[in-house]
């Protein structure tokens, strides 16, 4: 097998996603031997302050765990966080290094199904950002009324701390329900969490899960099947 491109992932945003999102990648990496995988370098950092707390710094620390990711060997970058994505031009301005970005990849994804309007079950940062990318493929965004938001983020923080049981996937389930009542015809899971909890089975309509589909972007990027993302540019 030909050489291939190292990739480097910033994670821990939280442990149990990126843990998914790795796994992800070794399932659809087409291998024969353990030589055939490709390299991936990985900071799971769960001390990168909490990217939905306004101030929070995140973004100096991110930038730090790219550059350092780079020095090890890494030749193009993922983000295993959708809120993260606020900082991705510091992010790729730090490393020099090019980043396949998750927001644009379900983004595109969510445009694929035919869809016009996309529910987005996430934090409001990542609603922010789904909001931009979503507009760009003329699109409309649907989001949880703010009692629900509120609540929605309290299930994440939960399934953060280790719940994973049915009574989860029951309240994820109603949050998509809701999204799918206002006029949702696609759902995107805007948090790495909520694919951990819910599944395709678990929607009315197409569940589009960025996490999966930036996994095997990942893999086609580092094996040559698909160009690499151009590097950021000033």
């Amino acid at each position: 097998m030909t050489e291939s491109l190292t990739l480097g992932v910033l994670g821990g945003m939280g442990p149990a996603a990126t843990l998914d999102f790795l796994a992800k990648i070794q399932a659809y990496t087409p291998a024969k031997s353990d030589q055939d995988h490709i390299r991936v370098l990985v900071d799971i950092n769960p001390k990168v302050p909490d990217r939905n707390t306004p101030g929070s710094l995140a973004g100096p620390v991110l930038a730090e765990m790219a550059g350092a990711l780079r020095g090890a060997g890494a030749d193009v970058l993922a983000i295993a966080c959708n809120t993260a994505h606020a900082h991705a031009d510091l992010i790729q301005r730090a490393s020099g290094l090019p980043l396949i970005d998750m927001i644009e990849t379900g983004a595109t994804a969510a445009r694929e199904t035919g869809a016009m309007r996309a529910g987005v079950l996430g934090t409001k940062g990542a609603l922010r950002l789904y909001r931009e990318y979503l507009a760009a493929q003329a699109m409309g965004l649907v989001t949880l009324d703010p009692e629900r938001q509120e609540a929605f983020m309290a299930l994440l923080y939960r399934i953060k701390a280790g719940e994973r049981g049915p009574a989860v996937t029951r309240e994820m389930k109603a949050f998509a329900d809701a999204l799918v009542k206002m006029g949702a015809e696609t759902i995107i899971a805007g948090c790495t969490e909520v694919p951990l909890v819910m599944g395709q089975e678990d929607t009315r309509v197409e569940l589009v899960d960025p996490g999966e589909l930036l996994a095997r972007r990942c893999v086609a990027v580092c094996l040559g099947w698909e160009t690499v993302p151009a590097a950021f540019d000033e």
